[in-house]
């Protein structure tokens, strides 16, 4: 073979093995978790958004959940030489050969059905979850809010056909709260007992004036025992002065909270089509989001989706509504078993 074919040959193994095992082994792993981890966060944020424009036109929700990811990859390559000599003249030759690289993912969906639907959206979040969301830092007022419909008998804002405005003296508690733990005032802890575990609340005695007053508020409105701890347990009424009863609310009804946010086009619900939601402000508090209407897509936002002949979107701009969107997506966890769930199982297989 003339040293020319011989380099050639030796050039196109090369090239062909060096371009096929760079996309594969570890090198697929940074590209294949950013990826994927980025579709199913979008998808999910679209899904979300979505269920809750349903529910605002009276549509029954609908979710997909990604129970597994498999993505294997495959290399292989072929390379062809060959040199011809004729009865007369010079010696031709000749070089072929291909390389392909497939991917072969395989996810599956699981439709949130049965127990599972129960799970996820009618049961309402554990009173202790909501409070563990106090104390890791998220907003005291935003968090009882978007997931309490009563304490010790002060009722919230409420949506559907149940609809009502809330109490003068839950948003005063809930401004109570989150003034009380942006100074630190509020304590939880957890005890083991004979028949499970149970939540205690209390407030730091180590007080200044304007936290002791916000105490004695909290304290007021609650209608508890001036010292000591208190019992979190389920409920809309309390049994006694050292308990504080939450009546939560299922992931169901935070979606339905979060529809009524919607601002919706006039002539939708002039023709009947869905109904008028909550202003800006509702008695005094201001509600959880803002997602906007258009009958064209947004050029910015958070997340958007169309449904039926209308774009629904959350601005990329409002860091409120976002910070809202995001504390729901959590909930979803929280109301199925108190704690965050475990992510969709992503394999990946290079052969």
């Amino acid at each position: 073979m003339p040293g020319s074919v011989r380099a050639c040959f030796a050039g196109c193994l090369l090239a062909l093995f060096s371009s096929g095992c760079a996309t594969l082994g570890p090198q697929s792993i940074p590209r294949d978790r950013q990826g994927y981890s980025s579709a199913i966060s979008d998808s999910w944020k679209e899904q979300t958004l979505l269920n809750i424009v349903r529910l605002r036109y009276a549509d029954a929700p609908m979710f997909l959940d990604v129970s597994s990811i498999v993505a294997s990859y495959s290399a292989e390559g072929q390379l062809d030489a060959g040199v011809a000599f004729p009865p007369q003249g010079s010696a031709s030759s000749s070089v072929g050969g291909y390389g392909r690289l497939t991917t072969r993912p395989t996810i599956s969906y699981a439709p949130l059905t049965g127990e599972k639907f129960t799970l996820s959206l009618l049961r309402p979040i554990p009173p202790a979850s909501v409070f563990q969301m106090i104390q890791a830092g998220y907003p005291a007022d935003f968090i009882l809010g978007a997931t309490t419909r009563a304490i010790n008998g002060r009722y919230n804002r409420s949506a559907g056909i149940n609809a009502r405005q809330a109490d003068a003296e839950f948003v005063e508690l809930a401004a109570a709260f989150r003034r009380i733990q942006q100074s630190e005032g509020l304590g939880m802890r957890v005890e083991k007992r004979e028949h499970g575990e149970a939540t205690l609340l209390f407030f730091r005695g180590d007080t200044t004036p304007q936290l002791e007053a916000d105490i004695a508020l909290a304290r007021r409105l609650l209608a508890i025992q001036p010292s000591g701890e208190f019992s979190l347990v389920y409920g809309s009424v309390q049994r006694g002065p050292n308990e504080i009863a939450l009546l939560t609310r299922s992931m169901l009804e935070i979606l339905m909270d979060f529809s009524n946010c919607i601002d919706v086009p006039p002539a939708h619900v002039s023709s009947g089509r869905t109904y008028a939601g909550y202003p800006e402000r509702v008695a005094g508090a201001q509600r959880l989001a803002t997602i906007h209407s258009g009958s064209t897509a947004p050029a910015d936002a958070y997340t958007a989706v169309r449904y039926r002949d209308t774009w629904y979107w959350v601005d990329d701009h409002d860091l409120a509504s976002k910070r809202a969107f995001a504390f729901m997506m959590m909930f979803f966890s929280l109301a199925e078993t108190g704690h965050t769930a475990a992510p969709p199982v992503l394999t990946i297989g290079a052969d």
